[in-house]
């Protein structure tokens, strides 16, 4: 409500155009509470209050937009101030950003930094932007390993403006070698005459620039990192990424997995497409797997057309259909999901299939069991069928076991032939479960009637 308050509050004097007021209040707000003020705005007033913000807020602010923001509010800026904001931002962030526009907009900003930083971006833009290159920054601070920790410090001192962290220096080679690492700490309270290479630590944590940004989030968290280190194939020095952008890889991450578990795509989610372009994402999305759903009813079909006779003689069983599937499908979605966000954490790997496919076949016996008591007695009593009571008990529990296998294979299976496990989505693991479902219910009705 605060928030809503504060926005119509801005409104307001952004059309009486009372300037010392607005800037007050932003002498008050967090750059994300800009953020989400600006993006509130209409495009004009979203010019007008961005013209207001102090340079380095401005440039925290830039971070957080998009492409099309971002290149509609530096249009009504001063080529001065343009470039006064854009020094004050990362030049990963720039690079990130610059990748969403066209290649003339693209040159436009470029040609406002120095030779150096225009130098650094376009490197970073040659990346995958999914990959350890493609979020690094080149604003680190590192030093050469025969310096002392006397001009190491100066160095740091020299460097440390530029530099996006300087919670770690790391150390290379007369060719630019990465060969160790410094905490802040350690060059604080070493002798100064000592040289760097004899107080640095060797066994340094780095990834490769090619590397998934995924892989890189898990080294990040595994080893309890505030930077990383990026080299080439050659262990040369290029860049570091922070704990900052590791945070926005992993919800990215996340955010993806969850798209693909229920059956669809991050493309669909853009508040400022038309209803016409949403439209067409959201069908693009969406389509491929409900047509493998639709495909997969056939079969169901086919499988239950092939039981006519012993519907016809008990059209009860008809009746439970809808348990059997349903139940499974549930099961099998939550030991996909389980497994899908157990590979994403690291915490399932390829070595551990056994180990968690018992447990989840334990898991499934136990809440098979327990439902298909309930279910066996709801029919042997509703019905006056005792045998028709067991067979849909047992097919309970076999559909359930089947099911939670399923759900724990399939992704699996996808991760080590490459694909990404979150493909094993509900989609498919439903309509998966739904054949063998039907087809393990008509078999035992077959077998014992």
């Amino acid at each position: 409500m605060e928030q809503i308050k504060l926005l119509d509050e801005i409104k307001n004097l952004i059309e009486g155009n009372k300037n010392r007021e607005l800037i007050d209040i932003i002498q008050d707000l967090h750059p994300a509470d800009i953020v989400e003020i600006l993006l509130d705005l209409d495009e004009e007033s979203q010019k007008y209050f961005f013209k207001l913000l102090p340079h380095d807020i401005a440039a925290e602010v830039l971070n957080e937009v998009d492409g099309d923001t971002f290149s509609s509010i530096l249009e009504v800026l001063t080529e001065e101030k343009t470039t006064e904001i854009l020094d004050e931002m990362s030049l990963d962030d720039v690079a990130d950003i610059l990748g969403e526009l066209s290649e003339n907009e693209q040159s436009k900003i470029i040609k406002l930094f120095d030779h150096e930083d225009a130098t650094d971006i376009r490197d970073l833009m040659h990346y995958s932007e999914d990959t350890a290159g493609g979020i690094m920054t080149t604003e680190f601070v590192s030093v050469k390993e025969d310096m002392t920790i006397s001009q190491a410090i100066e160095e740091l001192r020299n460097m440390a403006s530029e530099a996006e962290t300087i919670y770690y220096v790391y150390v290379t080679d007369y060719i630019g070698t990465l060969v160790g690492v410094l905490s802040l700490r350690e060059i604080i309270i070493s002798n100064p005459n000592l040289l760097v290479s004899e107080v640095m630590q060797s066994n340094v944590i780095y990834v490769n620039v090619n590397m998934d940004q995924e892989e890189v989030a898990k080294s990040v968290a595994k080893y309890d990192l505030l930077a990383i280190p990026v080299v080439d194939d050659d262990t040369i020095l290029q860049g570091i990424i922070t704990v900052d952008d590791i945070l926005d890889v992993m919800e990215e991450e996340a955010t993806e997995d969850i798209y693909r578990i229920a059956g669809t795509s991050e493309i669909e989610y853009n508040e400022n497409d038309t209803n016409i372009n949403h439209l067409v994402s959201s069908v693009k999305s969406r389509l491929p797997w409900l047509m493998i759903t639709l495909a997969g009813s056939f079969i169901t079909g086919a499988v239950i057309t092939g039981f006519e006779s012993q519907i016809s003689n008990n059209a009860a069983l008809v009746k439970f259909m809808p348990a059997l599937t349903g139940m499974g499908g549930n099961i099998g979605t939550q030991s996909s999901t389980l497994t899908v966000r157990g590979i994403a954490t690291g915490r399932i790997n390829s070595k551990e299939i056994s180990k968690n496919l018992f447990r989840e076949a334990l898991v499934g016996i136990a809440i098979g069991i327990v439902c298909g008591i309930a279910i066996s007695l709801f029919a042997g009593f509703v019905f006056n069928q005792p045998q028709l009571g067991s067979i849909v008990g047992i097919a309970m529990i076999a559909n359930m076991l089947t099911a939670s296998i399923i759900g724990t294979l399939a992704p699996l299976i996808f991760k080590n032939v490459g694909i990404d496990p979150a493909v094993a989505s509900a989609p498919f693991i439903s309509t998966t479960i739904d054949i063998t479902g039907n087809i393990i219910y008509f078999t035992l009705v077959k077998l014992m009637t």
